[in-house]
């Protein structure tokens, strides 16, 4: 099993520089490369400082200068905000310059919020036609000519310009969940990203039965890869743990704040969480943190790992979001390319 880092911009605060958190974006990026990981993801989110990612193409060409040898990729395109032909072309630009070091993950989305503003008026459901619609579309306009009468784009022959580099394009990864998702993606040539939510490592089991069955539905087609998305921290100790587990579930706390979309938004930032809110949450607290999420010592979080490995997991990403402080992102990142991967070497 490989690693990866999943990374993004966080901003919780009006106090937070917009540059800095940039700058420690670039950083984290960098001793992910440097430290041997496979591959950097980030994301596309719209007008929500939680998550600042208009464009995850713009941050993987510039992370292309500061890195050498990670994969780059999108974690995750959101389907229905582009259009087949501009995202076709903007992928292929993107390997282009990137050297064909490109992936191309690509979701149906999971915020109301964004829906309303991007795509007024779509719902869950029909963001996920959307994809089914686009994914085919793309790799359609790549191997070129190609022309689509669909329910959301129609056009005539058209090939993507500038073609990839890489033969038959970017590996895509669809991020899924229910079993019409995993099926989806291995009928169609995609591999599979997949995050597990609250229910530990009997959902993280229950994600890999899924794909196995779609695998199984379709025998025919090359078995795909399945990557494991999951929040990671390495601790110093069981205090520091403790202490991570209480920042993860603030984090998760404000990730169902903005998922509900009840609260009021204003410069990009939700209506500050109070103490006792997040004390009172109803399945959100540090204890579901530390059964959900790999936070841990070194040799508990390997333990753990090893489970996934497994299970037949291809790549596992330390997903690194969490409102922590970037020296404490720094020095669980560090842990785990020193201390934690060479187990798995």
């Amino acid at each position: 099993m490989r690693f990866s880092l999943f990374v993004h911009m966080e901003r919780t605060s009006p106090d937070q520089d917009q540059r800095q958190l940039y700058n420690d974006f670039i950083a984290l990026s960098k001793i992910a490369d440097e430290g041997g990981m496979y591959a950097v993801w980030t994301g596309e989110h719209h007008g929500m400082d939680f998550t600042i990612a208009p464009n995850p193409f713009l941050n993987l060409i510039d992370l292309a200068r500061h890195t050498k040898n990670v994969r780059l990729g999108t974690g995750t395109i959101i389907a229905p905000f582009w259009h087949p032909i501009r995202l076709a072309g903007e992928a292929a630009m993107t390997d282009l310059i990137v050297e064909g070091r490109l992936d191309l993950g690509i979701a149906r989305g999971a915020y109301s919020y964004e829906y309303e503003r991007m795509v007024p008026g779509m719902d869950a459901w029909d963001a996920g036609q959307r994809l089914r619609e686009l994914v085919p579309a793309v790799q359609g306009l790549w191997k070129g000519d190609y022309a689509q009468e669909g329910t959301y784009h129609s056009f005539p022959a058209t090939t993507s310009s500038p073609k990839p580099v890489q033969k038959e394009g970017p590996p895509i990864w669809i991020a899924a969940r229910d079993p019409n998702s995993h099926e989806f993606a291995v009928s169609n040539g995609c591999h599979v990203q997949v995050t597990p939510l609250w229910q530990g490592d009997t959902e993280i089991t229950s994600l890999m039965d899924t794909f196995n069955a779609a695998c199984a539905k379709f025998p025919d087609e090359p078995r795909p890869e399945i990557m494991l998305l999951n929040h990671t921290y390495i601790a110093s100790d069981a205090g520091d743990a403790e202490l991570a587990a209480e920042e993860i579930n603030r984090f998760y706390c404000y990730f169902g704040a903005w998922f509900k979309n009840e609260r009021p938004v204003s410069q990009g930032l939700i209506e500050r969480l109070t103490d006792e809110e997040i004390s009172n949450h109803p399945f959100y607290s540090a204890e579901a943190m530390m059964r959900d999420n790999v936070i841990a010592t070194a040799d508990d979080a390997i333990t753990r790992l090893k489970t996934y490995e497994d299970m037949g997991y291809d790549e596992y990403a330390f997903w690194i979001d969490s409102g922590m402080s970037f020296e404490r992102k720094k020095a669980s990142l560090e842990r785990f390319i020193k201390d934690v991967m060479p187990a798995f070497s």
